[in-house]
Protein backbone atom coordinates (compact mmCIF):
# COMPACT_ATOMS: atom_id res chain seq x y z
CA UNK A 1 0.00 0.00 0.00
CA UNK A 2 1.23 3.49 -0.79
CA UNK A 3 2.90 5.30 2.06
CA UNK A 4 1.03 8.50 1.10
CA UNK A 5 -2.13 7.07 2.66
CA UNK A 6 -0.40 6.52 6.01
CA UNK A 7 1.23 9.95 5.83
CA UNK A 8 -2.17 11.52 5.13
CA UNK A 9 -3.75 9.68 8.05
CA UNK A 10 -1.00 10.78 10.44
CA UNK A 11 -1.46 14.35 9.24
CA UNK A 12 -5.21 14.20 9.89
CA UNK A 13 -4.66 12.96 13.44
CA UNK A 14 -2.26 15.81 14.12
CA UNK A 15 -4.54 18.41 12.55
CA UNK A 16 -7.52 17.13 14.54
CA UNK A 17 -5.56 17.63 17.76
CA UNK A 18 -4.59 21.12 16.65
CA UNK A 19 -8.21 22.00 15.87
CA UNK A 20 -9.23 20.92 19.38
CA UNK A 21 -6.66 23.23 21.00
CA UNK A 22 -7.62 26.14 18.74
CA UNK A 23 -11.32 25.68 19.51
CA UNK A 24 -10.54 25.58 23.25
CA UNK A 25 -8.49 28.76 22.98
CA UNK A 26 -11.23 30.62 21.11
CA UNK A 27 -13.84 29.47 23.63
CA UNK A 28 -11.73 30.96 26.47
CA UNK A 29 -10.62 34.21 24.84
CA UNK A 30 -12.64 36.16 27.43
CA UNK A 31 -11.57 34.05 30.44
CA UNK A 32 -9.51 36.11 32.90
CA UNK A 33 -5.92 34.90 33.19
CA UNK A 34 -6.40 32.12 30.63
CA UNK A 35 -3.26 30.77 29.01
CA UNK A 36 -3.57 29.53 25.44
CA UNK A 37 -2.68 25.95 24.53
CA UNK A 38 -0.13 25.39 21.80
CA UNK A 39 1.08 22.22 20.11
CA UNK A 40 4.70 21.48 19.30
CA UNK A 41 4.94 19.16 16.31
CA UNK A 42 7.78 17.06 14.98
CA UNK A 43 8.25 14.33 12.40
CA UNK A 44 9.70 10.87 12.56
CA UNK A 45 11.12 8.75 9.76
CA UNK A 46 10.19 5.27 8.74
CA UNK A 47 13.28 3.51 7.34
CA UNK A 48 11.43 0.44 6.15
CA UNK A 49 11.51 0.04 2.40
CA UNK A 50 13.83 1.61 -0.15
CA UNK A 51 12.84 5.21 0.65
CA UNK A 52 12.56 7.01 3.98
CA UNK A 53 9.08 8.34 4.69
CA UNK A 54 8.35 11.25 7.04
CA UNK A 55 5.30 10.95 9.31
CA UNK A 56 3.87 13.67 11.55
CA UNK A 57 4.01 12.90 15.27
CA UNK A 58 0.99 13.33 17.54
CA UNK A 59 2.50 16.55 18.86
CA UNK A 60 3.18 17.80 22.37
CA UNK A 61 0.63 20.16 23.92
CA UNK A 62 1.94 22.92 26.16
CA UNK A 63 0.49 26.02 27.84
CA UNK A 64 1.77 29.37 26.60
CA UNK A 65 3.12 31.67 29.32
CA UNK A 66 2.87 34.92 27.35
CA UNK A 67 1.22 37.62 29.45
CA UNK A 68 -2.27 38.81 28.52
CA UNK A 69 -3.48 42.39 28.43
CA UNK A 70 -4.57 44.24 31.57
CA UNK A 71 -8.12 45.53 32.02
CA UNK A 72 -8.83 48.25 34.58
CA UNK A 73 -11.76 47.42 36.88
CA UNK A 74 -11.22 49.78 39.80
CA UNK A 75 -12.24 46.97 42.17
CA UNK A 76 -9.87 47.00 45.21
CA UNK A 77 -10.12 43.19 45.39
CA UNK A 78 -8.91 42.71 41.81
CA UNK A 79 -5.20 42.28 41.14
CA UNK A 80 -3.29 41.64 37.94
CA UNK A 81 0.04 39.85 38.07
CA UNK A 82 2.86 41.59 36.24
CA UNK A 83 5.93 39.59 35.27
CA UNK A 84 6.37 35.83 35.57
CA UNK A 85 4.60 35.25 38.90
CA UNK A 86 1.48 33.29 39.75
CA UNK A 87 -1.07 33.51 42.54
CA UNK A 88 -1.59 30.38 44.64
CA UNK A 89 -4.98 29.02 45.69
CA UNK A 90 -6.15 25.94 47.58
CA UNK A 91 -8.51 23.57 45.74
CA UNK A 92 -9.70 19.97 46.21
CA UNK A 93 -6.88 19.04 43.78
CA UNK A 94 -4.29 20.69 46.06
CA UNK A 95 -2.41 23.94 45.44
CA UNK A 96 -3.22 25.45 42.06
CA UNK A 97 -1.55 28.48 40.47
CA UNK A 98 -3.47 31.09 38.52
CA UNK A 99 -3.18 34.49 36.87
CA UNK A 100 -6.85 35.24 37.50
CA UNK A 101 -6.65 37.84 40.27
CA UNK A 102 -10.36 38.46 40.79
CA UNK A 103 -11.01 38.01 44.51
CA UNK A 104 -13.72 38.47 47.11
CA UNK A 105 -13.78 38.81 50.89
CA UNK A 106 -16.14 36.64 52.91
CA UNK A 107 -18.11 38.03 55.90
CA UNK A 108 -15.44 36.37 58.07
CA UNK A 109 -12.65 38.26 56.26
CA UNK A 110 -11.30 35.31 54.24
CA UNK A 111 -9.78 36.26 50.89
CA UNK A 112 -11.07 33.89 48.22
CA UNK A 113 -11.32 33.60 44.45
CA UNK A 114 -14.64 34.05 42.69
CA UNK A 115 -14.78 30.22 42.58
CA UNK A 116 -14.54 30.27 46.40
CA UNK A 117 -10.99 28.92 46.70
CA UNK A 118 -8.77 30.40 49.47
CA UNK A 119 -5.99 32.71 48.25
CA UNK A 120 -2.61 31.91 49.84
CA UNK A 121 0.15 34.12 51.19
CA UNK A 122 3.87 33.59 50.53
CA UNK A 123 4.01 30.97 53.28
CA UNK A 124 1.17 28.94 51.76
CA UNK A 125 -1.43 29.94 54.38
CA UNK A 126 -4.94 31.22 53.57
CA UNK A 127 -5.32 35.00 53.60
CA UNK A 128 -7.39 36.54 56.39
CA UNK A 129 -8.42 40.21 56.36
CA UNK A 130 -10.37 42.34 58.81
CA UNK A 131 -14.02 42.23 57.70
CA UNK A 132 -14.57 45.57 59.44
CA UNK A 133 -11.33 47.17 58.25
CA UNK A 134 -12.63 48.66 55.04
CA UNK A 135 -11.34 48.28 51.46
CA UNK A 136 -7.77 46.93 51.32
CA UNK A 137 -4.84 48.70 49.71
CA UNK A 138 -2.57 46.23 47.92
CA UNK A 139 1.03 47.24 47.13
CA UNK A 140 3.10 45.96 44.22
CA UNK A 141 4.83 43.41 46.47
CA UNK A 142 1.45 42.02 47.55
CA UNK A 143 1.41 43.69 50.97
CA UNK A 144 -2.16 44.38 52.07
CA UNK A 145 -3.09 47.33 54.25
CA UNK A 146 -6.40 48.24 55.80
CA UNK A 147 -6.15 51.77 57.13
CA UNK A 148 -2.78 52.05 58.87
CA UNK A 149 -2.53 48.35 59.67
CA UNK A 150 -0.77 45.74 57.57
CA UNK A 151 -2.98 42.65 57.54
CA UNK A 152 -1.02 40.29 55.29
CA UNK A 153 0.62 39.81 51.91
CA UNK A 154 -0.59 38.00 48.83
CA UNK A 155 1.82 35.27 47.80
CA UNK A 156 3.44 35.49 44.38
CA UNK A 157 5.15 32.35 43.11
CA UNK A 158 7.56 31.47 40.32
CA UNK A 159 7.13 28.32 38.27
CA UNK A 160 10.23 26.77 36.71
CA UNK A 161 10.25 27.52 32.94
CA UNK A 162 11.04 23.84 32.33
CA UNK A 163 8.03 22.66 34.35
CA UNK A 164 5.15 21.03 32.50
CA UNK A 165 1.79 22.58 33.32
CA UNK A 166 -1.44 20.66 33.72
CA UNK A 167 -4.60 22.72 33.25
CA UNK A 168 -7.09 23.01 36.11
CA UNK A 169 -10.44 24.85 35.87
CA UNK A 170 -9.92 27.34 33.05
CA UNK A 171 -7.01 29.59 34.04
CA UNK A 172 -5.55 27.44 36.82
CA UNK A 173 -2.45 25.28 36.32
CA UNK A 174 -0.66 22.58 38.28
CA UNK A 175 3.11 22.32 37.61
CA UNK A 176 5.06 19.07 37.86
CA UNK A 177 7.74 20.90 39.87
CA UNK A 178 7.36 22.87 43.13
CA UNK A 179 6.78 26.61 42.73
CA UNK A 180 8.93 29.01 44.76
CA UNK A 181 7.98 32.35 46.39
CA UNK A 182 9.05 35.43 44.44
CA UNK A 183 11.25 37.91 46.28
CA UNK A 184 12.16 40.18 43.35
CA UNK A 185 9.42 42.80 42.95
CA UNK A 186 11.26 44.93 40.43
CA UNK A 187 10.32 42.77 37.47
CA UNK A 188 7.39 41.05 39.17
CA UNK A 189 4.47 42.26 41.22
CA UNK A 190 0.72 42.79 41.42
CA UNK A 191 -1.35 45.73 40.26
CA UNK A 192 -4.47 46.55 42.25
CA UNK A 193 -7.69 47.42 40.45
CA UNK A 194 -6.73 45.54 37.29
CA UNK A 195 -7.43 42.06 35.89
CA UNK A 196 -5.27 40.23 33.38
CA UNK A 197 -7.19 38.98 30.39
CA UNK A 198 -6.60 35.90 28.27
CA UNK A 199 -3.42 35.79 26.17
CA UNK A 200 -5.44 34.37 23.28
CA UNK A 201 -5.35 36.47 20.10
CA UNK A 202 -8.80 35.70 18.62
CA UNK A 203 -7.97 36.91 15.10
CA UNK A 204 -4.79 34.85 14.95
CA UNK A 205 -6.53 31.79 16.39
CA UNK A 206 -9.39 32.02 13.87
CA UNK A 207 -6.86 32.40 11.05
CA UNK A 208 -5.04 29.30 12.28
CA UNK A 209 -8.34 27.42 12.55
CA UNK A 210 -9.16 28.20 8.91
CA UNK A 211 -5.67 27.15 7.80
CA UNK A 212 -5.86 23.89 9.76
CA UNK A 213 -9.31 23.12 8.32
CA UNK A 214 -7.99 23.58 4.79
CA UNK A 215 -4.95 21.43 5.54
CA UNK A 216 -7.25 18.71 6.91
CA UNK A 217 -9.26 18.79 3.68
CA UNK A 218 -6.06 18.61 1.63
CA UNK A 219 -4.93 15.56 3.60
CA UNK A 220 -8.33 13.94 3.02
CA UNK A 221 -7.99 14.57 -0.73
CA UNK A 222 -4.48 13.08 -0.72
CA UNK A 223 -5.77 9.94 1.02
CA UNK A 224 -8.62 9.68 -1.49
CA UNK A 225 -6.22 9.95 -4.43
CA UNK A 226 -3.93 7.36 -2.86
CA UNK A 227 -6.81 4.91 -2.39
CA UNK A 228 -7.92 5.43 -6.00
CA UNK A 229 -4.38 4.77 -7.21
CA UNK A 230 -4.23 1.53 -5.22
CA UNK A 231 -7.64 0.45 -6.54
CA UNK A 232 -6.51 1.19 -10.11
CA UNK A 233 -3.32 -0.82 -9.61
CA UNK A 234 -5.27 -3.80 -8.25
CA UNK A 235 -7.69 -3.73 -11.18
CA UNK A 236 -4.81 -3.53 -13.66
CA UNK A 237 -3.09 -6.51 -12.05
CA UNK A 238 -6.34 -8.46 -12.06
CA UNK A 239 -6.88 -7.82 -15.78
CA UNK A 240 -3.31 -8.73 -16.76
Amino acid sequence: MQSSIYVGLSSQLVLEKRMETLARNVANMNTAGFRAEEVKFSTFLSKKGPDAVSFASAGETYISRIQGGLDKTGNPLDVAVEGEGWLAITTPAGTVYTRDGRMKMTPQGELRTLSDHPVLDAGGAPMQLDPEGGPPVIARDGMIWQGTQQVGAIGLFAIDPAAKLQRHDNSGVIPDRPATPILDFVRNGVRQGFVEGSNVNPIREMTKLIAVTRAFESAANAIDKGEKAVDGAIRSLGES
